[in-house]
């Protein structure tokens, strides 16, 4: 079996297809899993999630940012951005089947039988692997509460922004949700920057530092992640590997095949 992980698709719906003709993917004995954003500013998020929801076992996901913005959109929290062009998802007939399906999704997916994972954004400085997973199965109850509500509405804001500083239950699933879904930068300190979207090179800011870079429990762990088109998929180390290149802004779709780790691409669609 091999497994693919696959970058953000934001509704690119195209775009995957044609990339999982050219892995040729079998979905009796392979597995596609994506790292988040499977919807928003593409063309067509109704269409990919119908068909990621319909691979049934054979996909797996992690949640974004912005599949998390439109499960709370779904609910009334906050409202449609039209650059999203979530609309004719939002009013779809099976919507609500579909919000139910993204609702059952972690935040980090560890690989089978391997010290890897798979998150939207990464693993912030204070966490090891083991305390993404246990914080992810926290988010994800809160999330398929009676409460849920509440949860989304409190999911806003950009504090704390250190764990250490996370002491109640509602500031423990925001730090996660940021850190999960939002993160590319760290303070020096440890503290999660969460709106700087350039790359490390263009990065201006001295106090600054891409979050694998202040991550320090990596050492012998891979960790696969999207959310960062600005570093164009490189691999940053051996470990350390980023599969977002950018599909909805023109760029590539890429799919990181696991364990060889060979990469599969195809261009945007223009």
């Amino acid at each position: 079996m091999a497994i693919y992980l696959i970058g953000d698709i934001q509704g690119c719906h195209t775009e995957l297809l044609q990339l999982v003709d050219k892995i040729n993917f079998n979905a009796k004995k392979d597995q596609l899993w994506f790292c988040g954003d499977l919807v928003a500013r593409g063309p067509d998020s109704l269409a990919t999630l119908r068909y990621i929801k319909g691979l049934g076992k054979a996909a797996k996901t992690v949640l974004g940012n912005h599949d998390l913005h439109l499960i709370a959109t779904y609910h009334g929290i906050g409202r449609v951005n039209k650059k999203d062009k979530l609309e004719e998802l939002l009013n779809a007939k099976d919507c609500a089947e579909l919000m139910d399906w993204l609702l059952q999704q972690p935040l980090v997916l560890q690989l089978p039988d391997a010290d890897a994972y798979l998150s939207h954004a990464g693993l912030p400085p204070e966490w090891t692997p083991k305390k993404a997973l246990k914080m992810s199965a926290f988010v994800q109850k809160k999330l398929q509460s009676k409460k849920r509500k509440k949860w989304l509405r409190d999911m806003y804001g950009d504090f704390p922004n250190k764990w250490q500083h996370a002491h109640s239950d509602i500031e423990k699933f925001r730090f996660t949700v940021n850190a999960m879904t939002r993160m590319r930068f760290c303070y020096q300190d440890g503290g999660l920057e969460l709106n700087c979207k350039g790359s490390p090179q263009t990065n201006q800011n001295k106090h600054l530092q891409p979050w694998y870079e202040v991550q320090q429990n990596l050492a012998n762990v891979d960790w696969i992640f999207g959310h960062w088109a600005a570093l164009e998929g490189n691999t940053i180390a051996k470990n350390i590997h980023a599969i977002d290149t950018g599909c909805v802004w023109g760029g590539t779709l890429t799919a990181l095949r696991w364990p060889d780790k060979k990469l599969f691409q195809v261009n945007a669609v223009k």
